[in-house]
């Protein structure tokens, strides 16, 4: 019987959301935190979307967020010339670390220690965060702005890519390995642990490389400007977004498109698979990040698969259920949160 996928919405920012990231997964599930252009980063709960709270303190846009393996700590980038390092449980602003430029991106350590930052000043920095004060390593190289870069093969070494350009370093000798050209501006980069995969989207091309050599493993072509994607945790599916405001959906072994549909009312900017997953995030230049089912119709998270009557016609659909709060409810959760670092009550909604 045929599905149809049902996302979640979720709403709360003002501008475009240009980044994601999940979290590993915790004794408490697994969350989810949002870079936007209004300068508020947001942490949610992964597989719901519901919000948990709004990081304040950047006087800029965000251009980067990441959280470290158990969602204890989050990291953004913003362009007021700043890397901030926050308590993910509290809210609390731990550290700021200055910068001679806009950042694009940040990215922990698998033990939280260090923190990578990349950003227009052409500059790797590596910040030791249990010693605040001393002056981050400094790797150069890049020819233009940093648009993404990422510990790799167990944080020995490290993955960064600007404008055409995605190069290899290593972390002990801070030299780089080896370098990757593209005859177009690299628009994502994303690192696959198990099997060492590089992502990469440049035009309308998904490439896949190995994140030790750099060698092709294959690459796909996709009908408009892909500007993210993201591969399956089992490596079964791959999914990308871009300037048509569709979502694609595709067989990674046999590179089969499996499904397309239009998912948002703007350009989307970052997709992310979940750790388990279930399911896989978008953020837009429409200000939404949503939150899609990878198995249709599976009941999972906000998702409850309700079959209709047979005779009804009606295309099987599933059903979002959403915990009950009353307006009172929320007014007294919104009074409590009015003088937290946690602000504002975004919503979730079908």
């Amino acid at each position: 019987m045929a599905m149809r996928q049902t996302p979640l919405t979720c709403s709360g920012h003002t501008r475009p959301v240009v980044d994601l990231a999940f979290s590993g997964i915790t004794p408490y599930g697994y969350f989810l935190i949002s870079a936007c252009k209004d300068g508020k980063p947001m942490l949610r709960q992964g597989d719901t979307g519901d919000w948990i709270g709004t990081f304040l303190g950047h006087k800029g846009a965000v251009w980067g967020a990441t959280l470290n393996n158990d969602a204890t700590k989050a990291a953004t980038a913003a362009a007021d010339f700043t890397a901030k390092v926050w308590d993910a449980v509290s809210g609390d602003e731990l550290m700021t670390l200055a910068h001679k430029h806009i950042v694009k991106t940040v990215d922990f350590t698998q033990d939280s220690n260090y923190l990578l930052t990349g950003g227009q000043d052409k500059l790797l920095r590596i910040y030791d965060l249990n010693k605040p004060e001393a002056e981050p390593k400094e790797i150069s190289g890049h020819t233009s702005g940093i648009k993404k870069a990422l510990w790799c093969s167990e944080d020995k070494q490290i993955l960064s890519a600007d404008d055409k350009t995605v190069r290899l370093w290593d972390h002990a000798t801070m030299t780089e390995v080896k370098s990757l050209n593209f005859n177009m501006s690299v628009s994502s980069m994303e690192y696959i642990p198990e099997g060492e995969i590089l992502v990469i989207t440049y035009g309308r091309s998904i490439a896949f490389h190995s994140a030790v050599s750099l060698d092709p493993i294959k690459s796909f072509e996709a009908p408009a400007t892909i500007n993210s994607a993201s591969l399956h945790p089992e490596k079964e599916f791959l999914v990308a977004g871009g300037e048509d405001f569709k979502l694609y959906k595709y067989d990674y072994n046999s590179g089969e498109e499996l499904e397309s549909y239009k998912g948002h009312f703007g350009p989307i900017h970052c997709v992310r698979f979940s750790p388990d997953g279930e399911l896989y995030a978008s953020g837009s230049e429409d200000g939404t990040l949503r939150l899609w089912q990878t198995v249709v119709g599976k009941t999972y998270g906000l998702w409850k698969c309700v079959l209709p009557e047979e005779d009804s016609g009606e295309l099987a659909k599933p059903k979002i259920g959403f915990p009950e709060t009353t307006e009172e409810e929320l007014e007294e959760i919104a009074s409590e949160n009015s003088d937290s670092i946690y602000s504002s009550t975004p919503e979730v909604k079908a």
